[in-house]
């Protein structure tokens, strides 16, 4: 799983014209999904996303949650994460998760950030949406499981539990 994570002060979807999902001081979240992602995976990536101390405090370092500041987030599905451009002009996606397994862990981590009392808005998985976003800071991070799960939990060799 991939996630890009914006710092934002304010973000929206809109599919056809009509807006799927807003929020105000939060997260955008770009999320990918790989074929060999699991909910166990989307478990700890939540956890993770949840628990970024990335907004500022009063004295303006890095040191606050989602949670303490009263952010938002906004899910959005971008399989293009997963884009192989090693070869020639135009990506392949192959190592994208099946739109089935895709769609199921999209709804499963928004579901999984929600319980963590969090106002969660969300796209239309596989639409083709427009994206509007203010970066705040800028501060964007990528949030890759494989990084994640191997960090966190050596003993099960890279793999989240």
């Amino acid at each position: 799983m991939k996630i890009v994570l914006q710092r934002v002060a304010h973000a929206k979807v809109t599919v056809s014209e009509q807006q799927t999902g807003a929020i105000e001081n939060g997260f955008l979240l770009l999320l990918g999904v790989s074929e060999t992602d699991t909910e166990a995976i989307a478990d700890k990536m939540a956890d993770k996303i949840c628990k970024l101390r990335i907004f500022p405090d009063e004295n303006g370092k890095t040191n606050l949650s989602l949670k303490e500041v009263g952010g938002e987030i906004l899910v959005v599905s971008q399989f293009t994460l997963y884009a192989d451009c090693k070869k020639g002009n135009r990506p392949s996606f192959t190592k994208a998760g099946n739109p089935q397994l895709a769609n199921h862990l999209y709804e499963y981590i928004v579901k999984r950030l929600k319980s963590y009392g969090n106002r969660v808005e969300h796209g239309s998985f596989g639409a083709d949406m427009k994206v509007e976003l203010l970066n705040d800071g800028p501060f964007t991070l990528v949030l890759d499981s494989e990084e994640i799960c191997e960090t966190t939990n050596r003993v099960n060799l890279g793999k989240c539990p």
